[in-house]
């Protein structure tokens, strides 16, 4: 399962692209207006720094002014998907940016038979919003496995699922187990995915033990060592 980062804030970006794991990055409007910063141009640095998926989302409601927009967004970096929302004028833009061979990642997906819809329609991905699911009472995770299932059943279709609305950890395991293509996770998430109470205190004995070791210079003892022997 690829891993995406779910944030338009470059520092995220760069501090978790720093650490190797990140495919790709997600943004939507919301996340674009919290950072106050000129639409474009973040998405073209975002897509300099992260040589994988971008998903920049259109903003119009009708179908026209959606493939107005995605045409050029498309054009903003090779990286860019349109992100388009699941609604008839979204289906629409989503089937005419895909005869065009642009990908596009359908959002706000909260069903299985509009997941269906959207992967007809031609979408590269579908987000499924499992946390907002999970906030109703409604088993989010149910959703990804139905999708995961109706795309398996027919090979002609080829979206990704994209899981979105990621809480925390187990949320990301959990979608990884039910077989989805990409979970895209917040930065706090992804930190929360790193740490373990267990790994910092095996590591602190591990350090209170080295130590105890007569030469504690390791790039140093390895050098000699080497140079000895060539």
């Amino acid at each position: 399962m690829k891993i995406f980062i779910d944030t338009a804030n470059l520092a995220e970006i760069r501090e978790a692209h720093s650490w190797g794991v990140i495919d790709g990055v997600t943004t939507n409007p919301s996340l674009i207006a919290k950072e106050g910063r000129d639409f474009i141009a973040t998405i073209h640095e975002i897509a300099e720094l992260v040589d994988g998926p971008v998903s920049a989302e259109v903003v119009a409601q009708d179908a026209p002014t959606m493939i107005k927009e995605g045409l050029l967004l498309a054009k903003v970096h090779r990286n860019v998907v349109v992100k388009i929302p699941l609604t008839y004028e979204g289906l629409k833009a989503c089937s005419a940016l895909s005869k065009e061979g642009i990908r596009t990642n359908v959002t706000l997906c909260f069903q299985a038979a509009q997941a269906l819809m959207a992967a007809k329609a031609g979408a590269t991905y579908i987000s499924p919003f499992i946390g907002r699911l999970d906030d109703l009472g409604v088993d989010g995770l149910q959703l990804i496995q139905s999708i995961v299932k109706i795309y398996a059943n027919d090979p002609a279709l080829k979206t990704n699922v994209l899981a979105a609305s990621i809480r925390d950890p187990l949320h990301v395991v959990q979608v990884a187990e039910a077989g989805a293509h990409v979970a895209t996770i917040p930065f706090k998430v992804l930190k929360q995915m790193v740490l373990h109470p267990m790994t910092d205190r095996g590591n602190e004995q591990f350090l209170k033990d080295w130590k105890t070791v007569p030469d504690q210079d390791i790039i140093g003892q390895t050098t000699r060592w080497l140079a000895s022997r060539a």
